[in-house]
């Protein structure tokens, strides 16, 4: 409940026969409890204020205000509560590590940090706010990589089943950039909990009907994370996609929306910004090459590393065979083949390496080259060009149905922390 210094002035006054407070002032109050944690009016409204800011640089018009700090207050509630899990098992992030990422995002900008500072506070974003958000952002991910990512596996026969589906339809070189807005179900949810979230997103989809722009609508109604950046999910490719979703927008033109879609997380509509398609053939160079390796290292001087390398490369010159040459002195784990390395697609090895066995011709041999390895000979046995089509394709599709499972596992994860919480909202209370 709001409390005013004014009347408490006026009891001390009485008390203490001392003039009154000659003007009121408004005490912060708190607008919700998580856990053990108070989140205050004063918090909420730079959040809120921040987040104006934000949509004012996307074009995107904000809510009403009581829409808006609604939303703002949810997402402070999460992020509380994964602040507290966090703690709860032994992971934050230290002002160091901030300190080092604030520093590459100042890089990227071509600033210093001091630099960066005036940046962002010329645009009204507090340099210190923008810190913490970092630091959050960063502790999500570390608890997402902890929690779900490093717990979702693809399995070949998920992999074959995919294609097996996928290979007439020409759905599975599909790419789609969407937007989503989302009306999320709790666990366990009430009836009149799923008609009342059911009842928003229709109210969502009549807005939409009527014309008002999507990222609009979705930062009034979506409870999904990127709500208030206008619900813009980016690329999707079509195996990362649930099929209830894929199936919804293989019906829509670039820029229309589905109706209201069910699922176990709750209800969605979601907006097909564009489409493209993928080459189907991917050809690469192969080269099937071998070396010699002396490395560099307390025993052996750069010099000497040198010398070693030279000598050898005279006697193969001289007439020993390369293979006999490699078994006797490399220091490879492919000494023992003679050091072959097979069949090498382009990025397979270091750039110097790759740089030198690119300019020769099958059957030559290179002169010394050095790598962060020590000094190689290096040989091309024969090159060729080979359709990798198919392996390619199964691993984007065995990334895609991991991306798609860890997706739907940490919005699950996330929903069940968010349950499991103490959370107390005194927003609406006067």
């Amino acid at each position: 409940m709001m409390r005013n210094v004014r009347l408490a002035s006026l009891i001390l006054a009485a008390a203490l026969g001392t003039p009154a407070l000659a003007e009121p002032v408004t005490l912060d109050r708190v607008v919700a409890i998580v856990n053990k944690t108070a989140i205050t009016e004063l918090e909420l409204e730079q959040r809120v204020a921040s987040i104006k800011r934000n949509l004012e640089r996307q074009h995107v018009a904000a809510p009403a205000n009581d829409v808006l700090r609604h939303q703002v207050l949810e997402r402070m509630v999460l992020d509380r509560v994964l602040v507290d899990y966090g703690g709860d098992v032994g992971m934050r992030v230290d002002d160091a590590t901030v300190d080092r990422t604030m520093e590459r995002i100042a890089q990227q900008n071509k600033l210093t940090v001091p630099q960066f500072k005036v940046a962002l506070e010329k645009e009204g974003t507090p340099f210190n706010e923008f810190r913490e958000e970092i630091r959050q952002d960063m502790l999500t991910q570390r608890l997402r990589e902890r929690e779900v990512d490093n717990k979702v596996f693809v399995t070949d026969s998920e992999v074959d089943q995919y294609l097996a589906q996928n290979k007439s339809d020409g759905q599975s070189g599909r790419e789609f950039h969407l937007a989503h807005i989302l009306l999320a179900l709790p666990e366990g949810a009430a009836p009149d909990v799923i008609a009342g979230k059911a009842r928003r997103a229709e109210a969502a989809a009549r807005a939409l009907a009527a014309g008002q722009p999507f990222a609009e609508v979705a930062a009034s109604f979506s409870e999904a994370q990127d709500a208030l950046s206008g619900g813009d999910i980016g690329w999707r490719s079509a195996g990362r996609l649930p099929p209830t979703f894929l199936e919804a927008i293989e019906k829509l033109k670039d820029g229309e929306a589905t109706p209201v879609i069910r699922s176990p997380a709750g209800f969605h509509i979601l907006k097909l910004v564009e489409h493209r398609d993928r080459d189907a053939k991917e050809i690469i160079k192969q080269t099937h090459v071998r070396h010699i390796l002396v490395k560099v290292n307390e025993l052996t001087s750069e010099s000497d590393a040198k010398a070693r390398i030279q000598e050898i490369r005279d006697r193969i010159n001289g007439g020993a065979k390369f293979e006999e040459e490699a078994k006797l002195h490399s220091e490879d784990g492919t000494a023992s083949k003679g050091g072959d390395l097979d069949w090498v697609n382009p990025g397979d090895t270091v750039p110097e390496f790759e740089q030198a066995m690119n300019a020769l011709n099958p059957g030559e041999l290179s002169q010394p080259v050095r790598t962060s390895y020590g000094w190689h000979l290096i040989e091309v046995i024969e090159r060729k060009e080979q359709d990798v089509t198919k392996d390619k394709e199964r691993l984007r599709v065995r990334t895609e149905l991991r991306d798609r499972k860890a997706d739907e596992q940490y919005d699950e994860w996330i929903r069940q922390q968010r349950d499991r919480a103490f959370v107390e909202l005194r927003l609406d209370e006067k």
